[in-house]
């Protein structure tokens, strides 16, 4: 075997197309790397706001966009809320859970008055979401799944609808 056949000028073309697809999984794997990377930095950055914002009420006023008067030990539990359902759709964004498993958490968080309370509050800020957007998709998803557990004639809360964040 001589020098030749270790290049990409001396083999063939089966080699160098292996070559190309080799090098073009690794550049796209490192690009999915990369998104992952950043959104789990932007979820840190905007999770540290969220807990700046939960300990100071002067903070918390900032982010009061509801469209009726809400205490502000309710904005601040509001805002929990906002971090458990925006820590759960991260998970799912990365690929640390699946659409079942989300499905589940959201289940549980709507057993909870405040977190119904909150989600209500917040309709007209998913409005602006993009129809095609993940968050636009999951948030119809839990309308739907929230809307399905107050009109189910069942105490069995966790049997009621099925995930899907595409309808």
């Amino acid at each position: 075997m001589t020098t030749q056949n270790f290049g990409i000028r001396g083999a063939g073309p089966a080699v160098a197309a292996g070559l190309a697809l080799t090098i073009a999984t690794f550049v796209a794997r490192a690009a999915h790397q990369r998104r992952q990377t950043a959104l789990t930095e932007q979820h840190r950055l905007h999770f540290d706001l969220l807990c700046k914002a939960m300990d100071d009420p002067a903070l918390t006023v900032v982010l009061d966009t509801y469209d009726e008067a809400v205490p502000l030990e309710k904005q601040r539990q509001f805002l929990f809320a906002n971090a458990l359902y925006i820590n759960a759709v991260h998970a799912l964004r990365i690929g640390a859970m699946t659409i079942e498993e989300l499905y589940g958490h959201l289940r549980i968080m709507c057993q909870n008055e405040v977190f119904r309370e909150y989600w209500e509050a917040t309709r007209h800020h998913r409005a602006s979401l993009h129809d095609s957007s993940k968050e636009a998709q999951v948030g119809r998803m839990t309308d739907r799944l929230a809307r399905d557990l107050a009109e189910a004639d069942t105490e069995e809360w966790w049997v009621v609808g099925k995930p899907s964040a595409h309808q």
